[in-house]
């Protein structure tokens, strides 16, 4: 077994449910510049047409509704911001160099989301979805190694390889397909005997084979989206060094990820040919220092590992290193990662008074950069939150409301969650008046949906929060379930308009909700139409 980035679901997700996943062993671009502009004129592999884009997408989000329904999916906005930080220049640089055309654009979701797990793993799914493990971002030591991780899975995408894998397997459909590999993965991982047995029997017989043609890229394939990646993430401005860096990481957690699963579920072998390979690459180029960790990474490096549940025992660990004699003379980086570490270690174990002595260290720290005094400054708020001080929150978050204007995720939905976990109705207003604003811009965050409907709740809105509710379940993909709250949404405003209690705003809203009802029940009909049910 060798490489993580993957094809597949997490392994941990696959306790609840398979996915379609095709394996991506990363094969690292080693090459010297002036090779790669050579790398840059080789013709793609294929567009995948046999399979239309619709279908591809549709394939997706099936897989990426259970992703959502999943635990251990993770909406966490200071990573999300993060992760958006580096993955939106690696799109612009994709659509600058053609990789991202218009049509694929506008038809695949282009969306990451973050897995609660400790190994060091990313994946990409039909329709441009994509995971990463906490464990991945706590690993890496720059923004740039991440990059080269977050490129190598968007070229996979752009370049239709699950597509290509769709067309080559003629017999069955791509929905039957996925459904077949759905039985076949979702015991995989699991320990007991009679689970094992059961995926023993599942994978007995020529579909098992046939399906383990499936589950491998190609060499070929690996090639190309190493050689698009490359190009992505050095044409939006990383650090090609972190390719470097990030194969060695890569080869010492290849020896910790192997788990005994069935060899052709594990991820996608490296044969000695293509490590010797990859080493000769590592060895044409220029004889370069590692990329610099900054305090912005190394801060959400400890926040990854934190929230990824390590264990008491880790957690006390993290929060003693900021105790080491040896920290005053770390980097300011490595000293703002330990730090914020030790405080979200406090925090999680609800020493609150050992937290905030660790955020004072980490608040006095000088020379941050400005990305870095935001996420102190959201810690400090998410510390007085958890302590049960919401008005501090409040206050700690509300000068700087005027970076509400800028993309900043993460201080809306702290200010909004802080704001209701006040429980006054006029904080609740404020928070709903705030969230509508970010959600006429990104009407498919769920999360924020969530929040709204906590808002409307607070104000006695029960009309405008049942709809909320519903969108956010929309927002996830669970279509039945957004119907279900549709329908008692409009039920209530039957109701309310019966009483005369509707006003203008609320018959507004009764209009919006009839119409979404009959988008969601569409939607519903063709998903279960998709699962072959009647």
């Amino acid at each position: 077994m060798a490489l993580m980035f993957s094809f597949l679901l997490p392994p941990h997700l696959l306790r609840r449910v398979g996915v379609l996943g095709v394996c991506a062993a990363m094969l690292l671009p080693m090459a010297p510049a002036q090779a790669q502009l050579s790398y840059n004129r080789l013709p793609n592999l294929g567009d995948g047409a046999d399979v239309p884009l619709g279908v591809e997408r549709r394939l997706g989000e099936s897989i990426a509704r259970e992703i959502y329904r999943d635990p251990d999916y993770l909406d966490d906005p200071m990573l999300g911001d993060y992760l958006q930080s580096i993955w939106q220049p690696l799109l612009v640089a994709a659509r600058q160099r053609g990789e991202l055309t218009p049509e694929l654009e506008q038809q695949f979701a282009w969306e990451v989301a973050l897995i609660r797990d400790r190994s060091i793993n990313a994946f990409a799914l039909p329709g441009g979805y994509l995971g990463v493990h906490l464990g991945l971002i706590s690993a890496v030591s720059s923004a740039d190694e991440l990059a080269s991780v977050l490129a190598h899975e968007l070229s996979h995408v752009t370049q239709r390889h699950i597509a290509r894998m769709i067309s080559q397997q003629g017999k069955q459909g791509p929905m039957v397909m996925g459904a077949m590999i759905l039985g076949m993965l979702a015991a995989s991982r699991t320990a007991n005997a009679s689970s094992m047995s059961a995926a023993n029997a599942m994978m007995v017989g020529g579909q098992a084979a046939a399906m383990q043609s499936q589950l491998n890229f190609s060499r070929d394939m690996e090639r190309e989206a190493d050689r698009v990646g490359y190009g992505v993430m050095t044409d939006a401005g990383y650090e090609a060094q972190g390719f470097v860096t990030m194969f060695e990481k890569l080869q010492q957690a290849a020896r910790l990820n192997d788990n005994g699963s069935f060899p052709y579920l594990r991820s996608h072998p490296m044969t000695t040919e293509r490590i010797s390979d990859a080493q000769a690459r590592q060895q044409l180029l220029p004889t370069r220092a590692a990329v610099a960790t900054t305090p912005t990474h190394a801060m959400m490096s400890a926040r990854a590992q934190v929230l990824a549940k390590p264990g008491v025992d880790v957690l006390r660990a993290l929060a003693g290193q900021a105790n080491a004699t040896t920290l005053a003379l770390a980097t300011p980086a490595k000293q703002a990662g330990v730090l914020y570490g030790a405080t979200m270690a406090e925090m999680v174990q609800r020493n609150f008074g050992a937290a905030r002595q660790h955020l004072a260290r980490l608040q006095s720290l000088a020379g941050l950069e400005l990305s870095a005094l935001r996420a102190v400054r959201l810690l400090a708020a998410e510390l007085a939150l958890t302590a049960g001080d919401a008005a501090q929150a409040v206050v700690l978050l509300t000068p700087k409301v005027v970076l509400l204007a800028s993309q900043d995720r993460a201080t809306r939905m702290q200010l909004a969650r802080s704001r209701i976990a006040t429980q006054k109705p006029a904080q609740g207003k404020l928070a709903a008046s705030e969230l509508s604003l970010w959600l006429s811009q990104h009407p498919r965050d769920a999360s924020a949906w969530l929040l709204q409907a906590s808002a409307y709740e607070l104000q006695g809105d029960s009309l405008r929060a049942i709809r909320a509710q519903a969108e956010a379940r929309a927002m996830e993909l669970d279509y039945g379930a957004a119907v279900d709250r549709f329908k008692a949404a409009q039920q209530l405003a039957h109701q309310m308009a019966s009483e005369s209690k509707l006003d203008r705003g609320g018959h507004m809203e009764a209009s919006i909700i009839d119409a979404r009802l009959r988008e969601l029940e569409r939607l519903r009909r063709e998903q279960a139409l998709e699962r072959g049910i009647n």
